[in-house]
């Protein structure tokens, strides 16, 4: 009779074990999208200013306009600056001419030394006075330069190929050196400046450093993507280029450069968006979030050991990536509970039920 009772105690502990989803961990290599937060500006982005002051005579381009290099844009009053040219031009008249009669009195009083006629002194005074004339020509010849120089900086131009912003002064105001009159972008292509922080920037240079050393190139330098204000993907992808120089005070972070062709001129300097790049994560485990629970900021998941019973193991997550946490402080074959976390407790035995990878994994989004 004890025999008969002791056994069927046993069968009736065994049907009281909760039977819960199990999920059988393996590493995998994966694809994470990520993004980064960017500003985007025109490879050429020039503010046009006037250099001198005077009323705005004509403007010759309107807001929005595309525009050639050497194309003028705006002309102001030019009569002063116009007269001051043709004072300049006046005294270097004046000065070549008195320095041709210095040097028809040199050959003069040259002649009449040859001939005994007049001292050596007298034709020494004449140099001077036709080094003097030569002088007063090279100051002349400053004058007019400036002045010319003056005169064309009323006429003002397009530095380069692009596009005119808005014009805040019209025909007939008065502007002052210094006064912005527009402004020229070049949008044929557009940089997008991002930041990363310091470990992205040392994992970014690690694997470059490696790359290097085989003689490959990483491959999502030519293929990142670009996410517009409106959620829109642009349709054509940049290429990562540079870094600056130094990280940033306070929030220790860098900034990346990445150009992007623009021919459309769908991009505009001062818009914002997101960039999108693609890291390959190598012998990483996908957590799903709901076999996860989270106390005083730090993550945990009920593993299952050999006996099946549960023992509690915190982790720490590399990142997100859509409901999975990315980690890599597993082992191959590492068994956790699968979801209804909310049924067991720290030392409690369970009866388990294998999860498929199809079932945790495939049925389950993976967006970012």
């Amino acid at each position: 009779m004890s025999s008969c009772s002791s056994g069927n105690g046993k069968n009736a502990n065994k049907e009281k074990l909760v039977n819960i989803p199990v999920l059988e961990l393996k590493s995998r290599d994966i694809e994470v999208p990520k993004t980064y937060v960017c500003d985007i500006q025109a490879v050429q982005f020039v503010e046009v200013r006037a250099k001198v002051e005077g009323f705005v005579d004509r403007i010759y381009v309107d807001e929005g306009q595309f525009v050639k290099k050497g194309q003028t844009l705006f002309q102001l009053t030019s009569n002063e600056f116009n007269e001051m040219v043709n004072s300049a031009n006046a005294k270097m008249m004046q000065a070549r001419a008195e320095a041709k009669s210095a040097s028809l009195e040199v050959e003069r009083l040259q002649v009449l030394v040859d001939k005994n006629i007049i001292s050596s002194s007298e034709l020494e005074l004449a140099k001077s006075k036709r080094a003097v004339a030569e002088s007063i020509i090279l100051e002349a010849e400053s004058i007019l330069k400036n002045a010319k120089t003056g005169l064309s900086y009323t006429t003002i131009k397009a530095p380069f190929d692009g596009i005119v912003d808005r014009i805040p002064y019209k025909t007939g105001s008065l502007v002052t050196a210094g006064d912005l009159l527009t402004n020229i972008t070049d949008i044929s292509e557009v940089f997008a400046y991002y930041k990363v922080t310091e470990n992205e920037y040392l994992q970014y240079m690690r694997e470059k450093m490696e790359e290097d050393s085989v003689g490959l190139k990483e491959e999502f330098e030519d293929d990142i993507t670009l996410i517009l204000s409106d959620g829109m993907e642009y349709p054509l992808k940049g290429k990562l280029e540079t870094m600056e120089a130094d990280f940033e005070r306070g929030t220790g972070s860098i900034a990346f450069r990445v150009r992007f062709p623009n021919p459309d001129q769908l991009l505009k300097h001062g818009a914002s968006g997101k960039v999108q790049m693609t890291n390959m994560l190598e012998d990483i485990y996908l957590i799903p979030q709901k076999s996860t629970f989270e106390i005083q900021d730090y993550n945990y998941v009920y593993m299952i050991g050999k006996d099946n019973k549960v023992v509690v193991r915190s982790f720490r997550p590399m990142q997100r990536f859509g409901v999975y946490y990315i980690s890599d402080g597993f082992q191959e074959g590492d068994r956790i509970i699968f979801e209804g976390i909310q049924q067991v407790s720290d030392g409690m035995e369970i009866e388990p039920s294998p999860v498929t990878e199809l079932e945790a994994y495939d049925t389950l989004s993976t967006s970012n």
